[in-house]
């Protein structure tokens, strides 16, 4: 079952709002907001979408391993690639190598955020670093800040998209509302606010919705439908899941980078 926002989690969302709007304020200033698309125009062969990964690189490894995907195919990230996990480092490795081999579209989370947001202002740092930025920091071979982090790296987060629409699918990290366009979402239903099944319903599109961000127990996706959270909670002792969203198959790996039948 998805998890219910209680008090405290309350006052923090209403906190990271505050983070996602003045970062969301700082890429509009620089124009980077504009530049990222948010639907696609080209044909595919597969579209598959990769839950949160949470700094779990072996387990990554495994999943692209098993789908071995070509230059006609999709991966949608769903966001929350970095922090909690062991790797992260490797994690982005992965993604920028799997850039060049087919069409990756990497959706970003509240960990990006949070990792941007501290790159801004010292007193974020604290925040980023509360919530997995040590373990990150310490698979860059125990950097001291953020700004130590790779350019190269930086610079492909910065790169993700808020959501990503097709003609049948909705891809988005945290959330949704029924009756709204993507594009007039706030930051914080986009990347933080967790799902509640009993408020959710079908988006006015029409579009079949996938979403992370809210962890499913026992490798379980979620699937009601016309929404599917695939966010199966790594690197907390779940596994990482890939779905192929027309097929319906999919691929899991626990942390280890073993494939799970």
């Amino acid at each position: 079952m998805s998890r219910k926002p209680d008090a405290p989690r309350s006052q923090f969302a209403i906190r990271c709002q505050f983070r996602c709007e003045r970062l969301r304020e700082v890429n509009l200033r620089s124009g980077k907001e504009d530049k990222i698309a948010t639907t696609r125009h080209e044909k595919v062969s597969r579209t598959i979408a990769i839950g949160d990964i949470h700094g779990c690189a072996q387990a990554l490894a495994a999943l692209i391993e098993a789908i071995q995907p070509g230059p006609q195919d999709e991966i949608v990230t769903l966001g929350d690639c970095i922090d909690g996990g062991p790797d992260s480092r490797g994690v982005i490795d992965q993604l920028l190598a799997l850039s060049g081999r087919c069409r990756l579209i990497p959706i970003m989370g509240n960990h990006e955020q949070m990792l941007l947001a501290a790159l801004e202002t010292h007193s974020e740092r604290g925040f980023w670093q509360k919530f997995g930025g040590v373990e990150t920091l310490a698979s860059y071979d125990g950097a001291a800040g953020p700004e130590d982090i790779p350019k190269e790296h930086l610079k492909f987060v910065r790169s993700y998209r808020p959501y990503y629409e097709t003609d049948t699918h909705i891809f988005v990290h945290a959330n949704y509302w029924p009756n709204m366009p993507m594009a007039e979402l706030s930051s914080t239903v986009l990347y933080w606010e967790p799902l509640d099944v009993d408020r959710v319903g079908p988006h006015f599109s029409g579009k079949t919705v996938i979403v992370g961000h809210t962890p499913q127990p026992d490798c379980r996706m979620l699937d009601l439908g016309f929404l599917k959270c695939i966010d199966t909670d790594c690197f907390r002792g779940g596994c990482l899941t890939a779905f192929e969203v027309h097929a319906g198959r999919y691929w899991q790996a626990n942390v280890r980078g073993k494939l799970l039948d």
